[in-house]
């Protein structure tokens, strides 16, 4: 007699524990991964105007279909930025080219000392120019950092002010804007 309701009520704290732990991890953020693709489960893909990886991660939650997305920034031939949403949820791989998320994935970008992701800092430049195929937001805060009068810097990725990458000195630190494909940072 007692056995039966003993195992019941074991049986009743097991169930209790297991919801209590999906809440938990349900309640956990889930974050897109910047510089990973995620090929194949394509059923559909649209150029993206505003060039916004998060246009892309709400695309997906629009559509019941879709159960994860890949952004692919504009190309150096002048291409858009393009979405793929996907009716599976393909691994990722690493790739410079792409934002990857899961359906409920925002897009969070790294945090990284001294570099503001997703952020212009328009006027106040100083000077600006074309960086070479391969040169990265590192080599716009190194000129940044060596020229005295430099006080700020902006980074445009490719396919976002021309084909190539451009680098914006700044002699002033103007207030920060959010904008999909710049970098920025503060030196001095």
């Amino acid at each position: 007699m007692w056995k039966g309701r003993l195992s019941g009520a074991v049986m009743a704290s097991a169930v209790a524990c297991v919801t209590l732990l999906s809440l938990a991890f349900a309640s956990v953020p889930v974050r897109a991964q910047t510089a990973f693709d995620r090929p194949g489960g394509d059923y559909f893909s649209a150029p993206v105007a505003s060039g916004d990886p998060e246009d892309c991660a709400l695309l997906c939650e629009r559509d019941r279909r879709c159960r994860s997305w890949s952004f692919s920034y504009p190309d150096v031939e002048g291409g858009s930025a393009v979405c793929w949403l996907k009716n599976t949820v393909p691994a990722r791989v690493p790739g410079s080219c792409c934002i990857s998320g899961v359906r409920g994935a925002g897009v969070i970008e790294p945090r990284v000392e001294g570099v503001e992701t997703s952020i212009d800092r328009p006027g106040g430049d100083l000077r600006n120019f074309e960086l070479k195929e391969g040169d990265g937001v590192e080599a716009c805060k190194a000129a940044c950092t060596a020229d005295n009068k430099c006080r700020a810097f902006t980074y445009a990725r490719p396919g976002y002010t021309g084909r190539e990458a451009r680098c914006f000195l700044k002699k002033e630190i103007k207030p920060p804007r959010r904008k999909a494909g710049f970098t920025s940072g503060v030196v001095r």
